[in-house]
């Protein structure tokens, strides 16, 4: 089988004089981690390295993606496109028209070795024809994998959809796309897969159609499927929470946030106003949800869900009308709100009123989103900077480290180590 890898270049960095303390590592099974709250239990996290400075290892990418490592055990599961597709510059505000697609789109479901960098297999899919064009920093490989550590399932911005077993077999394959009603793309396809109890939940906000869906994540059949309306737009991922009568579905699109039952589809509440490009996903924290909308310098609020109907007025706790990320999403650690925005910002806001704490401008544009650990803040930008902060009221900076690589993905953590796609390498940050 042809390996469209190139070979692992280890560097393993190890001292053998030195006590070794063998922990149970934290799973990383989908975007934001195992609470999808981007926060990691794990201690003796890594503060500082360089290009060559404890990176444990490093494999190059054939392809790029956006999607963020996936963790399970000892593996990294990451999907990643080969072949260029089409691109439109003037939707994004770039001078130059739209670029056309190679002959040949290829995505590729890989799963890695988390203790070496490993290669251990890969699974191709044939892109289906007639690509949408989509923003210059993204390409149809956007979307995360999710897996429940039986099964990883891995969404392309065509709507294709694979189910694989942790060997690499297809247990199946759908292209909702296709079954359902095309995706009409506007930038990208952002939203990845959730894992309901037996189900796969989708969002596809798209013209010229909006829909949910959720499928029997063990044959890919259809539970139900809710229809939206026409000219919904999100690039978020849901969020499912779990309450104290119910679980609900918690879904941020351009009109408003909603609500769902996740077993059957049923509308429970929503809030807030119109948003032209909802892009985060939310965070749920002791019993409340934390969010902002997208867009440049939007809202961000804490709303306490279990409502019925438009809850604006009764079930919001506090909202803050403006300063927000456009593109990464909040991270809510220690009682504390912290945020990156796109012009280099970084922003601790009081979590209890939202209240800016402190606000610093740092540099470099964030798409990715923040992660959390050991008592520090992890910020990620595009040029391939992580900035280290001490989590806390007051703004330490504690290490800027660079890999001089381009990083739109977010970070993982796992086995006390950071995961960091770029688009040439994945890495592995550790001491």
């Amino acid at each position: 089988m042809r390996t469209p890898i190139k070979p692992v270049i280890a560097i393993v960095l190890f001292n053998s004089l030195l006590p070794v303390v063998v922990g149970l590592a934290d799973n990383w099974p989908q975007w934001r981690g195992p609470e999808a709250t981007g926060i990691s239990l794990e201690r003796n996290l890594p503060s500082r390295w360089t290009t060559s400075e404890n990176i444990v290892w490093k494999v190059s990418l054939a392809g790029r993606g956006t999607s963020t490592p996936v963790i399970w055990g000892d593996r990294i599961f990451l999907t990643s496109q080969i072949g260029e597709g089409p691109v439109n510059y003037r939707t994004a505000g770039y001078r130059e028209s739209a670029r056309p697609a190679d002959d040949r789109v290829r995505f590729f479901v890989l799963c890695f070795r988390r203790s070496d960098g490993h290669l251990v297999w890969e699974h191709e899919v044939t892109a289906s024809k007639d690509l949408e064009a989509v923003h210059p920093k993204h390409n149809l490989a956007t979307p995360s994998c999710v897996t429940d550590g039986r099964l990883v399932f891995a969404w392309f911005g065509t709507g294709q959809l694979v189910c694989l077993d942790l060997k690499g077999k297809l247990v199946w394959e759908r292209n909702i796309g296709e079954d359902y009603s095309p995706f009409r793309l506007l930038w990208a396809h952002g939203s990845s897969p959730v894992i309901y109890k037996d189900s796969i939940i989708l969002q596809c906000d798209h013209d010229p159609a909006a829909y949910l869906l959720a499928l029997d994540k063990f044959t890919g059949k259809a539970l139900w499927k809710i229809d939206r309306g026409k000219g919904l737009r999100s690039y978020s991922t849901p969020l499912v929470v779990t309450g104290k009568s119910r679980d609900e579905l918690i879904v941020n699109s351009n009109p408003r946030i909603d609500a769902y039952n996740p077993a059957t589809g049923e509308l429970l509440w929503y809030a807030d106003e119109h948003c032209p490009v909802p892009v985060p996903m939310p965070v749920f924290v002791n019993g409340i949800l934390y969010t902002s909308r997208g867009y440049s310098s939007g809202p961000y609020m804490a709303i306490r869900p279990g409502g019925k109907g438009d809850v604006s007025k009764t079930h919001v706790l506090w909202r803050v009308p403006t300063g927000a990320p456009y593109v990464s999403s909040l991270l809510y650690y220690g009682n504390l709100i912290y945020m990156a925005t796109e012009n280099g910002i970084v922003i601790c806001a009081d979590g209890s009123t939202g209240a800016v704490i402190w606000k610093e401008r740092i540099g470099g544009v964030f798409s990715a989103s923040p992660v959390g650990g050991d008592g520090k803040i992890f910020f990620l930008n595009e040029a391939g900077e992580t900035f280290v902060l001490a989590g806390g009221r007051n703004f330490t900076l504690l290490q800027r480290n660079t890999l001089d690589e381009r990083c739109l993905a977010s970070p993982a953590i796992s086995d006390g180590k950071i995961f960091i796609r770029s688009d040439q390498h994945l890495f592995c940050i550790g001491k």
